[in-house]
């Protein structure tokens, strides 16, 4: 069965229309016979943290590129800001699964910001002395002036995501979604990340959508969690869907779900690792 699980939503105030920057109706997304995802609701406002969690392969990447208009819906509607969803454009600010950079690359820290403003990616097309302004300021908002100069290939991984953060500010956009930006970060540099995307949301109502393996490091900051798993779906806060029942429901076997000093530690998840807490058993 692909059927949905719903979690009841707490009572929210009823808000104008414009505040949704991101709603899915009846979505579905499938590879031939094999749906990732069916039935799917989920309107995101200005302002909200929604953390993506599931098992490798259960959609949550393929989630991000629907939204970025860089892969279409098996059925259902997605409106992005009012609009169809497009490739491009300065709404939507992203930040990418972090990649080995090659020794003998030459780019610096703040050649990598540029490329955000210039258009490189999401940017726009502006003059020399006004991209320099803004490179320095992007710098500046996640504290990164002090490296800006150093080829990318010798900065720390903590560093690097500082500038892919800044890369993805670099046009304001409403929404920013971020694609696994904690992997293969130690614990300071995780809380740095978390701490630089929920400044910006609380900052500017930037609408975040962010796909992770742990929802710790989020734990304070997230409005709600979409837990994805076997073309199924959860929906709800952390406290409703970090749950034994919610979880083995959703995977149609016995989860544990445990809270240990303030943090969730799944175990029994089917085939993965992949979950809220620790490895699974």
């Amino acid at each position: 069965m692909t059927e949905p699980i719903h979690v009841a939503a707490p009572h929210r105030e009823a808000r104008p229309d414009r505040d949704v920057v991101i709603s899915l109706s009846g979505a579905e997304l499938a590879y031939g016979n094999r749906v990732l995802w069916r039935g799917l609701d989920l309107d995101l406002r200005r302002g909200e943290f929604v953390v993506v969690l599931g098992p490798n392969g259960s959609g949550k990447t393929s989630l991000l590129r629907v939204l970025l208009g860089q892969q279409q819906l098996t059925s259902g509607t997605l409106l992005v800001d009012g609009r169809p969803p497009r490739r491009g454009g300065d709404l939507i600010g992203y930040i990418p699964q972090q990649q080995a950079i090659a020794p003998q690359t030459p780019l610096r820290g703040r050649d990598l910001v540029r490329f955000g403003v210039d258009g490189h990616r999401w940017g726009f097309s502006s003059g020399g002395r006004r991209a320099r302004q803004r490179v320095e300021e992007l710098l500046a908002a996640v504290g990164a002036t002090a490296f800006a100069d150093v080829p990318l290939a010798l900065l720390s991984g903590g560093e690097q995501q500082r500038l892919r953060v800044a890369q993805a500010l670099a046009t304001d956009p409403a929404i920013l979604l971020c694609d696994e930006p904690l992997l293969s970060l130690d614990l300071h540099h995780q809380k740095m990340v978390a701490d630089l995307v929920d400044e910006r949301r609380r900052s500017h109502g930037t609408a975040v959508v962010l796909v992770t393996h742990e929802i710790n490091p989020f734990l304070d900051l997230v409005d709600r969690v979409l837990y994805l798993a076997q073309g199924r779906f959860l929906i709800g806060t952390p406290e409703e869907v970090m749950t034994s029942q919610t979880l083995s429901d959703l995977y149609g076997s016995q989860v544990e779900v445990l809270r240990v000093h303030g943090r969730f530690v799944v175990v029994g998840v089917p085939g993965t690792h992949d979950h809220g807490g620790e490895p699974s058993a």
